[in-house]
């Protein structure tokens, strides 16, 4: 049986140095407290909307595979505009209002950029197809991110354990104060809850 390996997008397509445009940024109340550079650009309008058209590029593929009519031509244009560039999002946004549908609406914007695939873009498929496989690789990648900096925090951690091995401090208890431990070890049971 082989093995399947999907390439992040995230790893194919690198942002612009000055983050400038407004789709490359992941917009909500919270993200600015507590979301970094990389998730906020990682759940962007344009990261979003460029897996649903890997999506559809590995779709069309599976598909002309399977032995259905889809041109080589076809595929290489969705290739060469996978990347959702700024002035699609208004036509995004006209083709959303005339269509109410945001699928449908990038659906046909898709298909302006890459015409040789306007009529087998997202052929066969349901909405669900796009938006709930894309979200799924988002959160994939997003762990990938998350995973990286809770190794290192967890590799500080040790370091801090091992410096405070000795250093005797209070422990608690349902935060009620218990018996005397060592500062090392509460950071031990820190380092825990991170590996759980």
């Amino acid at each position: 049986m082989s093995s399947f390996s999907v390439p992040t997008l995230a790893s194919q397509y690198k942002m612009a140095s000055d983050h400038s445009s407004p789709y490359d940024t992941f917009r909500h109340p919270l993200e600015l407290r507590y979301a970094s550079k990389e998730m906020k650009h990682l759940f962007s309008p344009r990261m979003r909307v460029s897996t649903w058209r890997q999506l559809w590029i590995w779709l069309a593929e599976s598909q002309k595979e399977l032995g259905l009519s889809i041109s080589d031509e076809a595929i290489n244009q969705m290739k060469v505009n996978q990347i959702v560039q700024d002035d699609e999002f208004k036509i995004a946004a006209k083709e959303e209002e005339r269509r109410r549908h945001d699928v449908m609406a990038w659906v046909h914007t898709y298909g302006l950029c890459a015409p040789a695939a306007a009529g087998i873009i997202h052929w066969g498929a349901t909405s669900c197809y796009v938006t709930d496989n894309a979200d799924l690789v988002l959160m994939r990648d997003g762990l990938d991110i998350l995973l990286k900096k809770m190794a290192t925090a967890i590799d500080k951690l040790s370091a801090f354990a091992m410096q405070w091995k000795d250093q005797p401090c209070l422990g608690f208890t349902h935060l009620q104060p218990a018996q005397l431990t060592t500062v090392g070890k509460r950071a031990c049971v820190w380092i825990q809850d991170l590996l759980m």
